[in-house]
């Protein structure tokens, strides 16, 4: 059985900075990649930055040059660092973790940037 823990959400002011963290326990045995979603309210779950397992990232184009993404291998641990936080940040925050072509998530961290 695998599990993902997400923390560090939290309500900041526009401008400010988070870091939210995901480990993952259980039967890990091969990560391909590991990476972050968002859900906003009312709307759809949206893809946000991936970083593979040879240190390969990607980002939502909207958080590029905000947002970065990097892994502890050792401790089957992804982070995201946010700077610049803005209003339209603000969703529950999903860690996922790919293992040999299935797709684990975590229970979401909430993360709110209002003034």
């Amino acid at each position: 059985q695998v599990r993902l823990v997400e923390s560090g959400g939290g309500l900041v002011q526009p401008g400010e900075s988070l870091t939210l963290s995901c480990t993952a326990s259980g039967s890990i045995f091969r990560i391909y990649s590991m990476g972050w979603y968002r859900q906003a309210p009312g709307k759809e779950r949206e893809f946000v930055a991936r970083i593979s397992s040879d240190g390969i990232t990607t980002y939502k184009d909207s958080v590029k040059g905000r947002f970065t993404i990097s892994r502890d291998n050792a401790k089957n641990t992804v982070y995201l660092q946010m700077k610049s936080l803005e209003p339209d940040d603000t969703a529950v925050y999903y860690c996922q973790m790919n293992m040999v072509g299935t797709d684990y998530w975590g229970q979401g961290t909430q993360v709110s940037a209002s003034s």
